[in-house]
């Protein structure tokens, strides 16, 4: 007790000595809460014909800063000026701001990083990065209009098209080989995944492409009764609706339908994945994304893509078949006879054809760009658009190689 009662009277006779400490007694142990004084913060300017040095002294924190801002507003320096903060006592981010601005103001910052003289443990590290943060990002310079410009972006995008191109042939061919390896060997298939890709893609997609395949086969049979009354042939507008269904508007809308929903959930969930860095835990479980993600979503899109076309397709003739009974008095049973009589079952299976190939396309290259999706959110969204895009076109694209394609053949 008496060695205990000695040291406890010395730390109270020294550690009073200091100005800038105060200890409060706390309770009836006897011990000591040590408690920093704060100091208001100061400064001195010290002027010559080289540069101008500002002094710094006190604590330079939030809660007193603006003790000193009015008058660090008011300053006018004629020369460069460099800060001092050898004196200074504690430092924080509020504190900084104030000092950099107080830099800016004078022109100190023009040449790169502020003047620090002095050393402080954390005065010039705080400062630089105020500094760095506080300087606005360079201009983007202007866009050159000239012809050279015009070809160097036309080469750049032209090479950027060829280079996805030959990457998205790359992922097709990886994603058959996987895709015939997995069918040579089927109790390797994920069925459970297979079917719920199929109820979430295929059965939860059919009632948004029937209601939208019904209102376009209504506004084509619109179209074709307008267009035909006036040559006194409007019964044709069952031949128009046959066929624009069967072969081209029945397919064609969901595989738009399918680019625009089922493609980017397909992106959105594959790059979520890879933004958390799961797939890379897959991969050191020993399991490949090609076959716990891809296949199983190939496979559920090739069978039920011919599914969505063929509700698609009935649809679209059911919105023909009622705009043709009440605007043009044909009798739903006549428009069927004349349906079958007069469009050849060969345009029901050139429609049917494409259904597999739009599918195949949409699953590609969502599956791709969810895979290129980096660490960040940004990238995700970026992949989700372009997935979306890419989609979109390809659709339309090889709707119009097929159409080339049956042209030649006379089909």
């Amino acid at each position: 007790m008496p060695i205990a009662h000695s040291l406890s009277r010395w730390m109270k006779f020294h550690l009073f000595q200091c100005p800038c400490l105060k200890h409060v007694l706390l309770g009836k142990s006897g011990s000591y809460t040590l408690m920093a004084e704060t100091v208001s913060p100061e400064f001195a300017l010290d002027e010559s014909d080289e540069r101008t040095v500002l002094r710094l002294t006190g604590d330079w924190t939030v809660q007193h800063v603006q003790d000193v801002d009015d008058a660090l507003r008011a300053l006018t320096v004629s020369s460069p000026l460099a800060v001092d903060v050898s004196d200074l006592g504690r430092l924080d981010t509020a504190g900084a701001f104030v000092i950099d601005r107080t830099l800016r103001a004078a022109g100190s910052d023009e040449e790169g990083e502020p003047e620090i003289i002095g050393d402080h443990p954390s005065a010039s590290r705080l400062i630089a990065q105020i500094h760095a943060v506080s300087t606005p990002a360079p201009e983007s310079p202007a866009q050159d209009g000239s012809i050279r410009a015009l070809l160097d972006r036309t080469g750049r995008t032209f090479m950027h098209i060829a280079a996805e191109s030959i990457s998205t042939l790359a992922f097709l061919g990886e994603t058959l080989a996987t895709c015939a390896r997995m069918l040579l060997q089927p109790w390797k298939l994920r069925w459970t995944s297979i079917v719920a890709v199929m109820e979430e893609s295929g059965l939860d997609a059919l009632p948004i492409i029937t209601f939208l395949s019904f209102f376009v086969g209504m506004v084509i049979a619109f179209i074709g009764a307008t267009t035909l009354k006036s040559f006194d042939l409007e019964i044709y507008t069952v031949e128009l609706i046959g066929y624009s269904e069967l072969r081209e508007f029945g397919v064609v809308l969901t595989g738009i339908v399918l680019a625009g929903r089922t493609n980017s959930s397909f992106t959105a969930q594959i790059g979520t994945m890879k933004m958390r860095q799961e797939i890379d835990a897959m991969q050191t479980l020993g399991l490949k994304p090609m076959e716990v993600l891809v296949v199983p979503r190939v496979l559920a899109m090739l069978v039920m893509t011919p599914v969505l076309s063929f509700a698609a397709t009935l649809a679209g003739i059911a919105g023909g078949v009622m705009v043709a009974w009440l605007a043009l008095d044909i009798n739903p049973g006549v428009f069927i006879v004349r349906l079958r009589d007069s469009v050849p079952i060969d345009q029901f299976w050139v429609g049917m054809s494409k259904a597999p190939v739009f599918g195949l396309v949409c699953v590609l290259i969502a599956c791709r760009q969810g895979l290129n999706v980096g660490g960040s959110v940004q990238s995700l969204g970026r992949a989700t658009t372009t997935s979306v895009v890419q989609a979109l076109f390809s659709i339309i694209a090889i709707d119009a190689l097929f159409a080339i394609f049956y042209m030649e053949l006379g089909i």
